[in-house]
């Protein structure tokens, strides 16, 4: 039988296609037209100006859907049988997606309009077609792109309160439980909503009071909780920062979100945990940021052009927020600068003719900013993690896109103030914009066959975090690299030797070698990269995926790899150093002097001499900790 007739004989038998009549069925099939494609490719993405409607004959796919922060997850799966771009066709364009190939695709192209035609003639066909799953993912799709004006509502508390401090009581719920019992959990408890829980514990999905009462009136009170939960709801870990959750109430009119700590619930948000806190401009310069509409704009919120948010940093400083947590602020705005200069790099390649990525990507900071421990003295350290595409017939045209696409970020972002990386370490170079599979391959290498040059790259690398587009490439890639990178004992070794190349300037009697006239210390590299760097040795030896320091201290802690004190001396080393690196840079920036990390010691009160001291003291220790370690495993 030949490929067209037997594809037409299997969509024919394809419920709904078998209540059509002969003559109807011929009127949807007749100009249509078969595509395969080829896994991680797009179907079709969500800035086309023209959607098609797709039967798939084989393989699987799944919408893709970017929310306002960068990131881009699925929240359905497309089978054999399945219609795609029928949701956008019925929505009347209002709503996008896109849609990609997981594996290798058949498809059989439909014309929309004969489609709508034969929809009109078949009452029973179009029934079935318009069935309740596509206004639940036109509400879901809404809620998670509805943009709104941000109004100033929020103060300092914001940025030293964290969630679980203001989180309340979860309530729970299985999904196969009726919404006649959720109902009545959601009066018994005066709750906003419920976190509904699988069997196994897991989170499985939020049930709001409005999606009880639209459940209600649609199919009364013995539907289950499954059928209306919302099963794609954005959660947080317990350790973030207020805001930055807030604007999941505020952007994106979130009711609940699940508080998490690792996968397990622990509590919950509403907008209402957020009364006790007062007004601030934060919110304000951060929704000016997000709408910036050129890299101009942008450069001039960016934190060395912007006085408030100068200010602002000075005010946490001075207000006793822990100086760790306050680089973590600066390093969270800058993702924000970032994800602003990667969109209008995106509308300029579409302005350009270049159209969308044609795979998903995954764009990372690495360094200090992948830590999420920036003062305003930094540079660009980024690069891309690509889905994988070397298999595809138009791998050069990919190549040459991301390559394109990644000189205007480059370029944006040093408009915009963050100048390029004197090493390279941009996503414009070639070695920094790798698929997933060329990355893991890279990975490998420097296990095996790093040198110390090499080793200074791995180290910028290994410290990545991603900050726009799919980061579940970021994730898978570091689930596969973990293992290897810590079974790597060449590796390890050469880590140590570049650890110790600078020595922490603290004599044996704890006194401080300072250069020059100025007494000046190099606070950076002297200090703060000596502790950053014998964590993340440990960090990596002993299998710990997280990227800051503060965590990768947490976790070596819980595994009994470092004693709690010498856990807490690091941090409050590293709160003393962060302080002094920030303030210095507040004062280079008010006296319009060149950014650096210099610090003098003429700067310093005699107690802050003492606690500079004290920090290198720790430093040295650490350093020392991590090559007496490393001796003693002369393997390593």
């Amino acid at each position: 039988m030949p490929e067209t007739l037997r594809d037409k004989k299997v969509i024919k038998e394809t419920f709904p296609f078998e209540l059509l009549t002969d003559e109807q069925f011929e009127e949807i099939t007749k100009d249509s037209r078969r595509f395969t494609f080829r896994e991680n490719e797009f179907l079709f993405h969500e800035e086309d100006d023209e959607v098609e409607v797709f039967f798939l004959l084989s393989g699987l796919a799944k919408n893709v859907l970017h929310t306002s922060d960068g990131k881009q997850f699925s929240v359905r799966f497309y089978y054999p049988g399945d219609l795609i771009g029928m949701l956008i066709l019925l929505a009347g364009g209002q709503m996008n997606f896109s849609v990609q190939a997981m594996e290798d695709c058949e498809a059989v192209l439909f014309r929309k309009q004969a489609l709508l035609k034969v929809m009109k003639e078949n009452q029973e066909f179009s029934n079935i077609l318009l069935t309740e799953i596509g206004e639940r993912m036109k509400s879901l799709y809404d809620e998670i792109k509805r943009e709104r004006t941000v109004p100033e509502t929020e103060n300092l508390v914001l940025f030293r309160t964290r969630v679980h401090t203001i989180m309340e009581k979860a309530r729970f719920i299985s999904p196969d439980r009726s919404l006649r019992e959720a109902a009545k959990t959601l009066s018994e408890w005066k709750t906003r909503g419920l976190v509904a829980v699988s069997r196994d514990s897991k989170i499985a999905g939020v049930l709001t009071e409005s999606q009880v009462i639209r459940g209600l009136i649609k199919e009364g009170p013995d539907a289950k909780v499954d059928n209306w939960m919302d099963k794609e709801a954005r959660t947080v870990q317990e350790d973030a920062f207020s805001y930055e959750v807030l604007p999941l109430f505020k952007d994106e009119q979130t009711d609940l979100v699940p508080v998490l700590n690792g996968t397990r619930v622990v509590g919950t948000l509403t907008s209402e945990s957020f009364l006790q806190l007062q007004n601030s401009g934060y919110l304000s310069m951060a929704h000016s940021l997000q709408n910036a509409p050129s890299v101009e704009k942008v450069l001039k919120l960016s934190p060395k052009n912007n006085k408030q948010f100068q200010t602002f940093t000075e005010e946490l400083l001075n207000e006793r927020t822990h100086p760790s947590e306050v680089t973590e602020f600066i390093s969270n705005y800058n993702d924000l600068i970032h994800r602003q200069i990667i969109k209008l790099a995106l509308q300029e390649m579409k302005e350009e003719g270049h159209g969308p990525p044609p795979v998903n990507f995954c764009f990372i900071v690495m360094g200090s900013q992948g830590r999420k421990e920036q003062a305003f003295s930094t540079d660009q350290d980024n690069g891309f993690i690509l889905d994988n595409y070397e298999h595809l017939p138009h791998y050069e045209q990919i190549t040459d896109y991301f390559q394109r696409f990644a000189r205007k970020i480059n370029s944006g972002l040093m408009r915009a103030g963050f100048p390029e990386c004197t090493g390279g370490v941009m996503a414009k170079e070639k070695k920094w914009s790798r698929s997933i599979n060329e990355w893991d391959k890279e990975v490998k290498r420097w296990v095996k066959d790093t040198d110390a040059e090499e080793v200074r790259d791995f180290t910028i690398f290994i410290d990545y975090r991603p900050v726009y587009g799919d980061f579940a490439l970021a994730e898978q890639l570091r689930d596969r690299i973990t293992d290897k990178v810590q079974q790597g004992r060449i590796l390890h070794a050469m880590l140590m030797k570049d650890t110790i190349r600078f020595r922490v300037p603290v004599n044996p009697f704890g006194r401080i070698n300072y250069k020059g006239r100025q007494k000046n210390l190099d606070i950076k590299k002297s200090a703060l990269m000596q502790i950053v760097n014998g964590v993340r040795i440990f960090a990596i030896r002993y299998g710990v995926k997280e990227t800051g320091t503060l965590k990768r201290l947490a976790e070596l802690q819980r595994l009994e790899v470092f004693h709690p004190r010498d856990v807490k001396n690091a941090k409050l080393a590293m709160d003393f150093l962060h302080f002094f690196r920030i303030r210095e840079n507040l004062r280079q920036l008010s006296a319009r002097e060149t950014l650096s990390n210099q610090l003098s010691a003429q700067s310093l009160t005699k107690d802050e001499k003492k606690q500079l001291r004290e920090a290198l003291i720790v430093a040295k220790r650490l350093q020392q900790m991590s090559e007496l370690s490393f001796a003693r495993n002369r393997g390593i």
